[in-house]
């Protein structure tokens, strides 16, 4: 019986009225540099008709010493104190599917005991698929689109996305170990990211997250308002190049970059492919299988 995952009272009546949901998770960490992935997935929930339905107690996920509750005074003088909590919240759009969130902190300890969280979670919402949104360190130019790559365990569904199938061998984070847990259960999962310049790495990165948004939307067909950024982008990219200018040692090596990126294609179909081949593979899924049963448990 799965304990840790705490549902809302509202979780009832919301979860049944999620049309063909898709579950997309972030956290800060590891898998989030500059902050560009868990802004994204903040940015489609504040644009949307947000709910909190479900969260999952930290209690035996953390080590607080590492991270530490967070105490605050709000306006009405009462002590409040916040722990490192990770959150479900659904977003009903205004498209044709809506979207499950899961955010929060990477989690230290019991990584296989949280991945079936995020397993009973998919299952709970009913949600076709999961993608797994993050952001890393990386060797490219500020200069150039910021290009966003993309895996899947799934052979078929590997193919049908033109999506890499898993090379890496090594230690690996929370996001291999769900995506592993997720992939086992029978639920399709694919991981999508974005490079981050390896010497601009603080957030917050607009480029960034501009770019994960839009291949969101382009995945999903969700709406997700990423031109709002455009302003943003523009004095980010104005800032860096006024710093690389400055110094001869990092312009050269950015022009290196350059050079580099541009011999390279990026791993993607084009928005229209992608997001065609998710619902194509999505709906044959359907066909072959037993629809998950969002008010199962």
């Amino acid at each position: 019986m799965v304990t840790d995952l705490i549902w809302h009272d509202n979780a009832d009546e919301i979860r049944p009225k999620l049309r063909r949901p898709l579950l997309l998770m972030a956290f800060e960490g590891l898998f989030d540099a500059a902050e560009s992935a868990t802004s994204a997935l903040g940015m489609i929930r504040d644009r949307s008709e947000s709910t909190d339905i479900a969260e999952i107690d930290p209690d035996g996920f953390f080590n607080f010493q590492e991270t530490r509750p967070i105490v605050s005074l709000p306006d009405d003088g009462v002590r409040k104190l916040t722990w490192p909590t990770t959150t479900v919240t659904t977003c009903q759009t205004s498209d044709e599917r809506d979207l499950v969130l899961v955010t929060g902190i990477e989690p230290h300890l019991r990584w296989r005991t949280f991945a079936d969280q995020i397993v009973e979670i998919a299952r709970r919402t009913g949600s076709e698929m999961v993608v797994t949104v993050g952001s890393m360190v990386s060797m490219v130019p500020h200069t150039r689109p910021l290009a966003v790559t993309g895996s899947a365990s799934d052979h078929e569904l590997a193919k049908r996305l033109n999506l890499d199938l898993p090379s890496y061998q090594g230690p690996t984070g929370v996001i291999g170990v769900i995506n592993d847990r997720v992939h086992r259960a029978g639920i399709p999962i694919i991981s999508i990211r974005v490079s981050i310049p390896h010497y601009v790495p603080a957030p917050p990165n607009p480029k960034a997250t501009r770019a994960l948004l839009r291949r969101i939307q382009q995945t999903t067909r969700v709406q997700t308002g990423y031109e709002d950024l455009d302003g943003d982008v523009v004095e980010w990219q104005n800032r860096v190049d006024s710093a690389v200018t400055a110094d001869d040692e990092i312009r050269e090596f950015v022009t290196q970059l350059e050079r580099q990126v541009d011999s390279n294609e990026e791993l993607l179909p084009s928005g229209e492919d992608l997001a065609g081949e998710v619902e194509a593979f999505l709906r044959e899924r359907g066909n072959d299988d037993e629809a998950p049963d969002s008010d199962d448990g």
